[in-house]
């Protein structure tokens, strides 16, 4: 009789264990599938092969309104979400540490700033090795 109640307890423990993880797992897919880090990935990469195409001189734009929303939902300033340092491009749209990428020009990016009509577009300007002001 002993085992027929040890059976019943392994089941129901292997049971609820399985539906905790499943759970967490659901949970998982949903906030990475539409949330920040999506498009922390996609601005960051786009920044940098916009970068990597530029010439010293360029003054770039990118839309960022979806972007700008979901910082502003998490509490993040629409003027910190992208920092460049050196060669890497940091992408934060949440709490957690946001998203970096690196691109390969040879050239100096002035720290990116939101366009004063805040309309959702970062500007960067791009200047040769050296002349950053």
């Amino acid at each position: 009789m002993d085992k027929r109640g040890t059976l019943l307890i392994e089941n129901v423990i292997f049971i609820i264990l399985n539906l905790l993880f499943l759970t967490v797992l659901v949970l998982f897919l949903m906030k990475s599938g539409s949330g920040a880090i999506v498009l922390e990935q996609t601005y960051s990469k786009q920044i940098a092969v916009l970068v990597d195409s530029a010439k010293p001189g360029m003054l770039m734009k990118i839309d960022m309104e979806k972007g700008k929303e979901l910082a502003e939902d998490n509490g993040i300033d629409f003027k910190d979400v992208i920092k460049i340092d050196e060669n890497i491009v940091t992408v934060k749209l949440s709490d957690r540490g946001g998203y970096s990428y690196s691109f390969f020009n040879d050239v100096d990016i002035g720290q990116p700033y939101p366009d004063e009509d805040d309309n959702g577009v970062y500007v960067f300007i791009v200047d040769a090795k050296g002349d950053k002001k």
